[in-house]
């Protein structure tokens, strides 16, 4: 039987960890809303797709970065710390279920339990957005329709808007319920504790 990992500190994240995590957060939220521009690659003028293109391949850079964190960086931002991909981890987040029918929220560490499942689906959304939209920065050509492959891949890529909105409520509706909680852990991700 594998051994849980030792308890990750709630407050022990890096400055470097929290720097990705901002730039996730603000080129993620820019490209989320010039994704409502993107449309006009269909024309000659294509301010709109231009700069959700860019904003969305510096999004791809940091999560990049994020991916290589997870492999590399600090103990706790590492992924083998707490990806819940053993039944000892997806134990815990049945567990943060439960707590949360009896309104209780979970007391775990950073990333463990259902905040784990959360981070990794949202970590899963992140890469696939970052994947199919570099592969449309690539091979898209402005001016025209997306045909074939390049048609398909735009297709995946609208999903993933879907995916990460549900992602983003979920997200942001535990961080307001760990605020109104007495639990600031934004301020110290936002660089203001």
């Amino acid at each position: 039987m594998t051994e849980a990992p030792q308890p990750i500190e709630r407050n022990g994240l890096d400055d470097l960890t929290r720097l990705i995590h901002l730039g996730l957060t603000v080129f993620g939220i820019l490209a989320l809303i010039t994704g409502l521009w993107a449309g006009d690659y269909k024309r000659a003028h294509h301010f709109g797709f231009s700069v959700h293109k860019w904003l969305g391949l510096t999004l791809s850079f940091f999560m990049a970065w994020r991916i290589w964190h997870g492999f590399y960086g600090p103990r706790e931002t590492r992924f083998s710390q707490w990806v819940p991909f053993t039944p000892e981890r997806l134990k815990l987040a049945g567990e943060d279920c439960l707590s949360l029918l009896r309104l209780r929220l979970p007391e775990r560490a950073s990333h463990q339990g259902l905040a784990g499942v959360v981070q990794t689906f949202g970590l899963a959304v992140f890469a696939w957005m970052a994947l199919t939209g570099s592969l449309m920065a690539l091979w898209l050509t402005p001016g025209g329709k997306a045909g074939g492959v390049v048609h398909a891949i735009k297709e995946m890529h609208e999903l993933g808007l879907w995916l990460l909105l549900a992602f983003l409520a979920i997200h942001v509706s535990a961080v307001i319920l760990h605020a109104l909680a007495g639990d600031n852990l934004w301020r110290k991700m936002f660089f203001l504790k």
